[in-house]
């Protein structure tokens, strides 16, 4: 058994070229990692080759698969992307939101999330 402590879990600010508005990213293992957005922010649209897991820890959200309708989701919900699919997620207007992501393999990041996006 190994015990780590979250002081040496510490968060991180994410990378604005990546993310809309204020989110904090903490990695937990190699394929996992806590994320928190304040309301509003947002990832930009991206895909991962092996899908990606969100698990809704607080608050509320919204995912979209490009081409899609805006999903809502909340705190005890599961969000499970398909492998290469084109997506983002992020926190509802009005609520901060974190999520664990469960994932295997390179981010592939693309352009951001315009508003009209968010807020169709």
């Amino acid at each position: 058994m190994k015990h780590t402590p979250s002081s040496e879990l510490p968060a991180r600010p994410a990378p604005e070229d990546r993310f809309t508005g204020p989110v904090w990213m903490q990695p937990l293992t190699s394929e996992v990692m806590r994320v928190t957005f304040t309301p509003g922010a947002r990832t930009a649209w991206h895909t991962h080759p092996h899908g990606q897991t969100l698990l809704i820890v607080s608050g509320s959200g919204r995912a979209q698969k490009r081409g899609g309708p805006v999903v809502s989701f909340q705190a005890g919900d599961i969000v499970t992307v398909e492998a290469g699919e084109e997506h983002w997620h992020g926190a509802a207007p009005d609520s901060v939101m974190s999520h664990f992501a469960l994932q295997a393999g390179q981010t592939v990041w693309l352009d951001k999330v315009t508003d009209e996006d968010y807020a169709s």
